[in-house]
């Protein structure tokens, strides 16, 4: 298993699923408006339940974990934020111990999506806790200062300078002039 680098007893979690975790957010917020209309959110919720819980649905990561979200309860942290490290594993099954849901149907949704969607549920379940537990982890700092700490500037070129991979499009004769 890959090692877990903490800083500030934070664990840093897979570039996609800090990605996925920030979306969900983001789709439950544009679904309860503003101001906030319960009626409809729930309404929506149901309606991907019910889809999922027949074996249908979108086979989509954050429409997944929406529907897994009201419902899904964690039994391991550890475990999962373990398994956010790597955003696709081999053996998606470990993860379904980890958490389960409450309620008639979404246990039923649960248990079909083990069945007819196994490795997007695991990543499903695995932005779902990440969403509702923000404070265990933290993203990859994605900033222009950070992406640039170890840019040494090789691959920038002066305008008037021409690469040699751009000139060999315009010669005609294929001639490399010596080089």
């Amino acid at each position: 298993m890959t090692n877990i680098y903490r800083k500030n007893d934070m664990t840093k979690v897979h570039p996609e699923f800090a990605y996925q975790s920030r979306e969900l957010g983001g789709q439950i917020d544009g679904i309860l408006g503003d101001p906030p209309n319960r009626k409809n959110y729930q309404s929506m919720v149901a309606a991907l339940v019910g889809e999922y819980a027949s074996g249908g649905g979108i086979d989509d990561v954050n429409m997944l974990s929406f529907a897994l979200a009201d419902h899904i309860e964690f039994s391991n942290p550890k475990g999962l934020l373990a398994e956010s490290l790597e955003y696709e594993r081999d053996d998606p099954m470990p993860v379904f111990g980890m958490a389960s849901c409450a309620g008639a149907e979404a246990e039923k949704m649960y248990a079909a999506i083990a069945q007819s969607f196994p490795e997007l549920a695991r990543q499903a379940i695995i932005t779902a806790f990440l969403y509702k537990n923000p404070r265990l982890w933290e993203d990859e700092d994605q900033s222009l200062e950070q992406l640039g700490v170890n840019d040494d500037g090789d691959d920038v070129h002066e305008d008037d300078d021409v690469t040699d991979e751009f000139a060999q499009i315009f010669d005609k004769d294929g001639d490399d002039y010596g080089r």
